[in-house]
This record gives C-alpha cells, structure tokens and sequence, in this order.
C-alpha cells in the first residue's frame, strides 16, 4: 500500500531532521526529488562510519535515509537554476527545506513566492527554533538542541547528567513530525485545494516528546531529575544487574510486583512495609532495587527474561544495537531492507525500513539511494530543456 504515490515531493533539506522527514514520505509511495547543490550535494553524503564510501560521496549517513529518491542538482543562487526549480514547483505537491530562517526568503524561494507559482503547494520549514521568535536566527545542531530543551538534564544519572542521547533524537523527532504534519496537510488540501506552509522546531518537537517530564512540571512545579535507569513514575522499574548481564524489568502493576517477588524467591516483600504499597515502593526504590538483584543473581538476564515474560512480568535484556539487528524478532518483522547494488558504491547496502505495516505489508524504498545529480538530464528533458541549452546550465555552473 503506497497511500502518497500520487503525490510529489522536492526535497531540498540536508543531513537528517529534513532527509529524515522526506524519507518517511518515499517510504509511502511519494515520489521524492532531491534538490542538491551541483558538485557537492547533501552534507551527509561524507558522513558515516564507512571512510570509503563517504569519499565516494555515498556516506552511510546519506544511505541511511536517502533510499527511494531521486537527485537533482540546481544551484538556487542562478537565475537558471531558480527557474528551472520553479518549473518543478509548478508540477508539485510539497516542498521540505531545513534552512536557516530567512535564507529561503532571501533566495526569493519562500512560501509566498512559491504559493503564487502553485496554490497548492505544501510548504514545510524545519529549523531548529521555528521561523520566529529571539533565537530563530540560531543555528543548531541535534546535540545544541539536547542541550537547549533540557533532554540532556534528565538524562543519565546524578554522578553523569547531563548527558547526551547516544544518537540524534532531536533530528529525528524533529523529522517525524514534520512528515506527520505534511501528510495530514496533504489529508486536508483535498477539502479546498489550498496549499499552507508548515513550521517545525526542532525544540519543540522534543519538548512534545518529552511529554511526561514537561506535564509534571507545569503541574507541580517540580524539576525533573536524572534518575539513570530509574523510572521516575514507578518501582521496581528499570535496570537490574543478574549473574550475567543488565535486565529491564518494569513491575509497573501491583499484580507484576507480587509476581516478581514470588518468582525470585523473596515473597516476603511482598508485605514488607516499605514495598506493600506503589508510592512507597517509589520512595523507597533503593533498597527495593538492592533485594530484587540479590534475588535475580541466581540466573542470567537471558534466563530471567523468559521466565519474567512467561509469568507476564515485562522484562527484557540491554542489547547492543548489533544483538538487537541479530534477534529472531527484527529477523521475523523484515525490518531491514537491502540492495544488492548501490550507485557509486562496488557494494550494496542494508538500511532501516519503516517502522510500522500497512495492511500487513512494510513500506521499503523502490531504489537504493541517488548518486548525486542521477536524475538531473532526465528532468530537464522532461521540462522542455534540450540538450544545447542543457549543457550551457552545466558550463555556467546554474545546474
């Protein structure tokens, strides 16, 4: 199922808060163009972990969510290049740039510019503080965004707080709700056919996602801390060391706390009165947690996570990011996609797919990541551009 297949998309963003977004829309039928700078393209095409590749200027930070779109290079300072952008305007549904605010108005590129060429377009800006407001002229970076929204203030312990999120969260929070924003608006534009222009902080993207932590202290007015791999609404919950290995274990339910007990052999805490009652096993979640893991160090993480969940105790081991890619779960969901072949590259790639079905079925890209300007000849054929005039944009450097 490819619900936006009938939509088109001009994707001008670069590296991840931007690509990301885009990425979800490919996954769902769009049809994604890549606009890129001529000669250098999307930062992130020299980024990521493989040092060969990224010379090649196909990053494994690129692959990861650049698969199933196509590359286009226009030089947007150029008089050509901005026509011809125009001309694809003129033919789409969205456009999704991360720019810093005010660039794309200065470009003369801006959703009023681009509304009065095509009514129906769907404008979304991605930035890291919105389009107004003191700091919108910022600029930002995931790890500037942590900082700033007070994720890395609860994130750790007391000895290590603040402390980053071992990968871009922001970015990525920030990209999934401007995919949610632009589907829903395109959801909408049937009504009347008119395009809207969207705005996404990444600051308060993350501050939506943090949810709990924000609520609570509007309500009570009380600073969250970190509290590791403590969880703040409940105890026993979180991460408890056995023989072997770290296990998580969220014994939310007084029913689940009961169970637990039993089944490490400590029924006594049960009605112990420190641990008889949900509030006080909170205030009292140190020595709680000191009891359970003299219990649970009979037995490996592995070994208790099966019995934990057969007794419907929600466990589960602290993977690493290979072991959790290695499980007979994410192997069974065919949640990885791979291309045996990738342009530019003499290898083929695996990458994430999406993170839901549809009708039972997983959205997975139509082709492996561009190489850069791959489509470039055949859109400006398809826009009337012959071949003279073709290489004239490329001599003046406008494509």
């Amino acid at each position: 199922m490819k619900p936006l297949a009938n939509f088109r998309v001009l994707d001008l963003s670069n590296v991840l808060a931007g690509p990301f977004c885009a990425y979800q829309l490919a996954l769902m039928g769009a049809e994604v163009i890549k606009i890129e700078t001529p000669g250098s393209g999307d930062l992130a095409r020299r980024l990521g972990a493989d040092a060969d590749a990224a010379a090649k200027g196909m990053g494994i930070s690129f692959l990861a969510v650049n698969a199933g779109k196509q590359s286009v290079t226009l030089n947007l300072k150029h008089p050509d290049g901005k026509r011809i952008f125009a001309k694809l305007v003129e033919q789409a549904d969205v456009v999704v740039e991360n720019f810093r605010p005010g660039v794309m108005t200065r470009l003369g590129l801006d959703y009023v510019a681009l509304k009065a060429i095509n009514p129906r377009i769907v404008y979304c800006a991605i930035s890291g503080f919105g389009q107004d407001g003191p700091w919108a002229g910022r600029p930002a970076y995931d790890q500037i965004i942590q900082g700033l929204s007070g994720l890395m203030s609860v994130t750790g312990d007391a000895d290590t707080a603040p402390l980053r999120a071992g990968f871009p969260v922001c970015d990525t929070i920030g990209g999934m709700a401007a995919a949610f924003a632009i589907a829903a608006a395109l959801a909408g534009r049937g009504k009347d056919g008119e395009g809207c222009e969207i705005d996404v902080s990444m600051l308060e993207a993350t501050l939506a996602s943090m949810g709990w932590v924000v609520s609570n202290f509007l309500a009570t007015g009380k600073p969250p801390v970190p509290m590791g791999n403590e969880n703040f609404t409940a105890a026993p919950s979180g991460a408890f060391k056995t023989k072997q290995g770290l296990l998580n274990i969220a014994a939310n339910e007084q029913k689940q706390f009961e169970s637990l007990c039993d089944l490490i052999g400590r029924p006594d805490l049960k009605t112990d009165a420190r641990f008889a009652a949900r509030e006080s096993r909170k205030q009292h979640r140190v020595a709680l947690k000191s009891d359970i893991e003299a219990g649970l160090a009979t037995h490996t993480a592995a070994e208790w996570e099966a019995v934990l969940n057969e007794a419907g105790v929600p466990a589960g081991q602290v993977l690493s990011v290979p072991g959790i890619l290695a499980s007979d779960q994410i192997a069974a969901r065919d949640f990885v996609h791979e291309f045996d072949a990738v342009p530019g590259l003499d290898a083929g790639a695996r990458m994430a797919r999406s993170p839901f079905r549809v009708d039972g079925e997983r959205p997975a890209p139509d082709a492996p990541p561009p190489a850069l300007g791959a489509q470039t000849r055949e859109w400006l054929r398809r826009l009337g551009i012959g071949d003279a005039e073709m290489e004239r944009l490329f001599r003046e450097g406008a494509i």
